[in-house]
């Protein structure tokens, strides 16, 4: 029971949730660029939110399935087929033996998530499935998918009689109201935040920046007009972390991402609430957006109605998925 990759993507990945608990020893937390989507995979397969999936960018991975599988993807759209018919974002949807998982084309967002009901064999480093890639550890022998990998699946599903014969079958149930689309982020101030006078700081919340080509899992570039402090600002190297909103010398900006270092000794001006990193993550090269003041209880808030909806969705998927598995039987 395995899915095969039968044409590598550009960079696919094995991500959960991260790698916690070692930033002291330097290890990043790494994960995925979209926490969101990745547990709303999972969600709609009633899965534990943190299980593996599969993180793709554009062009994507071709995938045979050598086992009827349930699959469900979330994040980005990139115009998915089985077998050369449209599948939909955000609702599970099951393929039989032999069925093939394509990518045709890049409508919106940088990442697309899947996530398979049946629990993919992999080896957790340091807690965490993520993929390490620049040391060579976690997920998938700690590399990018390749093409004629295999991923083997840990627990036997009888999904077939779902498929009364058919290729594909779509599931009943779907998370509506998911956009990767957005114009602004919301950040709180950072610590070095009023070391920029009052005129730079309006300067930052009224002007648009634009993802610039030289940005990866690691960090987002941002080019837009210049800030600049008064004084240069010397600092002892600090903590820093998933969203940490840093000033350049030449004062462009840069957003530190999921694989970013531990600790960095440029300003932090801010910090991308969680719950707008996803948009973050969504977000392709060349595109624009602005930052948007807020404080801490309204990140909290956001953050607790994000988990809120994803827990509830999980648990009503979980019950669904199990009625349908034992009436099939």
């Amino acid at each position: 029971m395995s899915l095969k990759v039968i044409k590598a993507g550009l960079l696919d990945t094995i991500q959960d949730t991260g790698r916690w608990g070692y930033q002291h020893l330097g290890v990043n937390v790494s994960g995925a660029m979209d926490r969101f989507s990745a547990q709303l995979a999972n969600a709609l397969l009633g899965k534990s939110l943190n299980e593996p999936v599969i993180e793709m960018h554009f062009p994507a991975a071709t995938i045979q399935f050598q086992e009827a599988a349930v699959i469900c993807l979330a994040g980005a759209n990139f115009s998915p087929t089985i077998n050369g018919k449209p599948i939909p974002l955000h609702q599970p949807v099951v393929v039989s033996k032999e069925a093939v998982l394509a990518f045709k084309a890049l409508q919106a967002g940088a990442r697309c998530y899947m996530a398979t009901l049946q629990s993919l064999q992999l080896t957790p480093w340091l807690g965490s499935y993520s993929t390490a890639y620049k040391v060579g550890a976690g997920g998938f022998d700690g590399r990018p998918l390749q093409k004629d990998d295999v991923l083997a699946f840990t627990n036997a599903i009888n999904i077939e009689p779902l498929l009364q014969g058919q290729v594909m079958m779509q599931l009943h149930w779907t998370a509506e109201g998911v956009h990767t689309h957005f114009e602004e982020v919301q950040f709180t101030i950072g610590n070095e935040w009023y070391e920029l006078n009052t005129t730079v700081q309006t300067q930052f919340l009224n002007q648009v920046f634009t993802i610039a080509p030289a940005s990866d899992r690691m960090g987002y570039r941002l080019v837009g007009a210049a800030l600049h402090t008064e004084n240069p600002i010397s600092l002892v190297s600090s903590a820093v972390s998933f969203g940490t909103i840093q000033l350049l010398p030449n004062g462009q900006l840069v957003v530190l991402m999921a694989d970013h270092q531990t600790t960095g000794g440029y300003p932090r001006i801010g910090h991308i609430i969680t719950a707008h990193l996803p948009h973050l993550a969504q977000a392709n090269l060349h595109d624009s957006f602005r930052f948007a003041l807020t404080n801490n209880h309204v990140a909290e808030e956001k953050l607790l109605a994000q988990h809120k909806y994803i827990v509830q969705l999980q648990n009503a998927c979980k019950f669904k998925l199990e009625d349908l598995l034992n009436v099939s039987h």
